[in-house]
């Protein structure tokens, strides 16, 4: 038996291929939308991908499911739970796909996968039990469990009602993963965990960064889990307690991956801008251009009008999915050697629409031809109190909820950066927004897109903590 974890470390999510050598064929569990990086890892191993296999519909990134159907490639997709969450595109007559149950047994050459349901996280959400039958196994060796459970954490159980906004289910499943979570208890310690997620994963709230693990060290040690040997409210409450705001893309991928991605064919091509081709798209101001340079000193200081701070590293994804809505034009401006990274990353959480990018050359250019561009205005927290005397500005934290929760300045108002765009109205358009993060990072991204919205934004470009300390009524946690 072959296998091998695809990590998208962006994202901090695990793809699984596992092929039978003696057959040639092989299996992907849980596959993102750019399929290519699947099929190009098989060929690797003179293997061929024939299946693919889904343990839920995700909410944090958009599934290849459909592309790889659209292939010719048998899908598996889990016909559990309620009628309100089923594969409506795997309904399509057009596709091989088969609708599995619990106890279901399929084959991929000589390796078994059988189904077990693990509903919580979501209603349908199941895990795969892999055995090597061409090995002489009859037992299984390890279990794709998706968001089921993580190294040091479960799959948080808030996202249909925080992500996908159906009212009152959090806590309805925070009671079914409870339930869930006895059967773990049931297994064998010797059987190998291939989580769906690793640390930095908004898919919970304590995942540890080593890629897999064992039924029987997470019985001991991971703190969920022995929450869920307690009483099911003690689970209940510690669960859903501290989870973080999850980015807005979140409900786009649910109700997208339900109901199907168009078919992607090939990877979006942007074309080379010129500074005239670059101008040209900044006349529409619906056209977003995502400025992706590390050095958040410089987009301060001078940025395209309109543009969203997204520095290309790994929150990369978070942000544009979370400030760039479905169908705006993008461009972006980055160095040449990371377009098609880039590109692959909006791909993955559903924003299609990149028709150019600029590289720091052509920005140049542009700015040294005298265009228009931005600016913000940035200040440190000792200068925030001579700000307020001057602007009567308000306050905006927009770290998440429970770093809010530990302490913060008073006055201040708690929207976390990623929840922004359903949010928006909470702010008052007639007064400065001072804007403040744990570092200034997220902070940057925030401005850029309040900005774009036409509100008057001031920078803390600062450490929380000299605001805090700033100030002797900080209201502590």
């Amino acid at each position: 038996m072959f296998f091998k974890m695809i990590t998208d470390t962006k994202l901090a999510q695990n793809a699984f291929l596992i092929g039978c050598q003696r057959t040639g064929e092989a299996l992907i569990i849980d596959p993102e939308r750019d399929v290519d990086t699947y099929h190009k890892a098989a060929a690797a191993e003179g293997l061929k991908l024939v299946a693919a296999a889904e343990t839920h519909i995700h909410a944090d990134f958009a599934s290849g499911m459909r592309e790889l159907a659209s292939q010719g490639v048998k899908v598996y997709v889990s016909d559990e739970g309620d009628a309100n969450w089923k594969y409506e595109w795997a309904k399509e007559n057009t596709y091989d796909a088969v609708f599995v149950k619990d106890g279901d047994v399929f084959r991929v050459g000589n390796i078994e996968i059988k189904v077990i349901k693990t509903p919580g996280h979501t209603p349908e959400h199941v895990c795969f039990l892999v055995t090597d039958i061409g090995g002489g196994a009859t037992e299984p060796m390890g279990m794709a469990t998706g968001d089921y459970i993580f190294v040091g954490d479960v799959g948080r159980p808030d996202l249909l009602e925080s992500a996908a906004g159906v009212v009152g289910a959090m806590d309805s499943s925070a009671r079914v993963l409870y339930n869930t979570l006895q059967g773990f208890f049931e297994m064998p310690d010797y059987l190998k965990i291939w989580p769906g997620h690793g640390a930095g994963s908004a898919c919970g709230k304590a995942l540890g960064a080593i890629p897999d693990t064992t039924v029987g060290y997470e019985k001991r040690y991971n703190t969920s889990v022995s929450f869920a040997a307690k009483s099911e409210q003690e689970f209940v409450d510690f669960i859903l307690d501290g989870q973080p705001e999850p980015p807005l893309y979140f409900a786009r991928m649910k109700k997208m991956n339900k109901e199907g991605w168009n078919i992607l064919g090939q990877m979006p091509a942007p074309k080379a801008f010129s500074v005239p081709d670059l101008k040209a798209f900044l006349t529409d101001p619906e056209n977003v251009m995502i400025d992706t340079r590390f050095d958040r000193d410089a987009f301060a200081a001078s940025h395209a009008s309109g543009a969203i701070y997204a520095p290309f590293n790994k929150t990369f994804n978070t942000v544009a999915g979370s400030l760039v809505e479905a169908g705006q034009k993008m461009a972006l401006l980055i160095a040449e050697n990371h377009v098609d990274e880039a590109v692959r990353d909006l791909v993955r959480v559903g924003l299609d629409d990149v028709v150019g990018y600029v590289t720091p050359e052509v920005w140049g250019q542009y700015v040294d031809e005298l265009q228009p561009t931005e600016n913000i205005e940035r200040i440190k927290f000792n200068q925030l109190p001579a700000t307020l005397d001057k602007t009567n500005a308000f306050i905006l934290d927009v770290r998440y909820s429970s770093e809010f929760a530990e302490g913060h300045l008073p006055d201040a108002h708690n929207l976390a950066y990623t929840r922004l765009i359903p949010r928006l109205s909470e702010l008052p358009l007639d007064r400065t927004i001072a804007v403040h993060c744990k570092s200034g990072a997220r902070a940057a991204s925030a401005v850029s897109y309040l900005k774009r919205r036409g509100y008057e934004v001031i920078y803390i470009d600062d450490a929380v903590e000299n605001g805090l300390q700033l100030t002797h009524d900080a209201v502590p946690a």
